[in-house]
């Protein structure tokens, strides 16, 4: 069933059980006040009885009559009996002589005991009441049937039975109006969302309203959106340039060989070839071992992770810094220092976390002036922090938005050896261990890549 059909029967439902509660309720009110108004006639005219008796005494029969007779009208099925103090019927009246209405020994002392006793006899409604004066002590007993009353209720059914059915109807049309208006953005969402494909993710859903529930829907959305179109230009991208890249050695190891064969070379013709080729090979394995080490830190369901001690970590990478550049130099400080050694411990892949924080002092060193990075770990209660800095040339803002971006090379840093993946490899690693990194670059402090990582008390807490 579709939603506008759901939300219309829903409302309709809603609608149909408030009515039909105001309706109960309207119809026991009525009733109520019908018993109350025809319990006040039957009490009134067993008290005038009950009077006229006292004052006329024997003679008051002929009079009770004609005034019973005279309200037969307005009391269908009447009966009134009259006892003395001895129980005894004094006076009886009866509009209906085939069915005569009889009134318990029990319903005549409750009317003694209480001054007045409300029953019903069938449909009749009924009262025993209890009068005394200085000469006489009378129990009128009194039954009517309130045709009038009963009439009126009769009607108020029909009315509101009426109301009822009619309220449903528009409710139910009211409803399907309602979901139809209710469910247009929702509509329109839909039809954006089924021109969407991966070969146009441009389009984004028109947001009204931005504070209601289907705003927010829209909002989420294109931010999704953006997203996927990001990741989608991302791999784009990466497929591009990696391509290139590896394209590159490739064909310029196929035209060596080309060349080479075309005639008889001396030996050291070939010597060299082959070196170039050589040179050309350990480059290409350099790139696929990038590559599959961007491939694995993607892949977070595989990776094992283990309680891993950042310090030492860092003396491993400080140690071999120097052994890929005799130039490469790069030194460990420590600043804040944790109570104790299981506050350098981090949980996390060992390889990875040496192959980003490698890439991190590396660059550091290849970039500077000196050759010299700067590392500084700092401890504190629910993690660690890792400084790299180096005194290399500063890096404009436009560039590190850029930085992690897979292939990405600056233009003052393409003549120097690389990729363009360790940064973009680095970052995934971190953010794969629950961290995140941050570059700044000025005159005054060089440019200082930190890396920020929970230690793990802070997974304990």
């Amino acid at each position: 069933m579709k939603i506008k059909y759901k939300i219309t029967l829903l409302f309709t439902l809603l609608v149909t059980a408030i009515l039909l509660l105001v309706n109960s309720f309207i119809y026991y009110v009525s009733s109520e006040e019908r018993q109350t108004l025809f319990n006040n006639r039957l009490k009134g005219r067993a008290n005038n009885d009950a009077q006229l008796y006292s004052l006329f005494k024997d003679s008051s029969e002929s009079i009770l009559r004609k005034i019973d007779v005279s309200s037969m009208l307005h009391m269908v099925d009447k009966s009134v009996v009259i006892y003395n103090e001895r129980d005894e019927i004094i006076y009886q009246f009866h509009s209906d002589q085939e069915s005569i209405t009889q009134f318990s020994k029990n319903q005549i002392e409750l009317a003694k005991k209480y001054g007045e006793n409300y029953f019903a006899i069938g449909d009749l409604d009924a009262l025993t009441y209890y009068h005394t004066d200085t000469s006489h002590k009378l129990v009128v007993g009194i039954a009517a049937y309130d045709e009038y009353g009963y009439d009126r209720l009769a009607q108020l059914r029909k009315v509101l039975i009426t109301t009822l059915l009619f309220g449903v109807f528009i409710a139910a049309f009211a409803g399907l109006i309602f979901s139809r208006q209710l469910l247009v953005p929702l509509a329109s969402i839909i039809r954006t969302v089924r021109n969407i494909s991966t070969n146009d993710l441009n389009k984004r859903i028109p947001v009204k309203e931005p504070q209601d529930e289907l705003g927010l829907l829209s909002k989420t959305f294109n931010e999704l959106l953006d997203s996927i179109q990001q990741s989608f230009n991302i791999q784009r991208r990466f497929i591009s340039n990696a391509s290139h890249e590896l394209s590159t050695p490739l064909t310029s190891m196929s035209s060596q060989l080309e060349i080479i064969l075309q005639k008889e070379r001396s030996d050291e013709e070939y010597k060299q070839v082959l070196r170039s080729l050589q040179e050309d090979i350990l480059h290409l394995r350099m790139l696929t071992k990038s590559l599959l080490e961007m491939a694995k830190a993607g892949s977070q369901g595989s990776i094992e992770l283990v309680e891993v001690r950042i310090d030492e970590v860092l003396f491993r990478v400080i140690a071999d810094v120097h052994k890929i550049n005799p130039l490469f130099e790069a030194t460990l400080d420590f600043g804040e220092l944790p109570e104790d050694e299981q506050g350098f411990l981090v949980f996390g892949n060992p390889e990875l976390l040496y192959s980003s924080f490698k890439n991190l002092v590396e660059n550091a060193c290849k970039y500077s002036n000196d050759h010299q990075a700067y590392v500084v770990l700092n401890a504190y209660k629910d993690g660690l922090s890792v400084s790299i800095q180096n005194n290399g040339d500063v890096i404009p803002e436009s560039d590190i938005e850029n930085l992690f971006q897979p292939f990405y090379r600056r233009e003052a840093s393409m003549n120097i050896k690389g990729f363009g993946l360790g940064l973009s490899l680095t970052k995934r690693i971190i953010r794969l261990h629950k961290g995140y990194i941050k570059v700044i670059s000025n005159t005054e402090e060089g440019t200082v890549f930190t890396v920020e990582l929970p230690n793990t008390a802070a997974f304990n807490r």
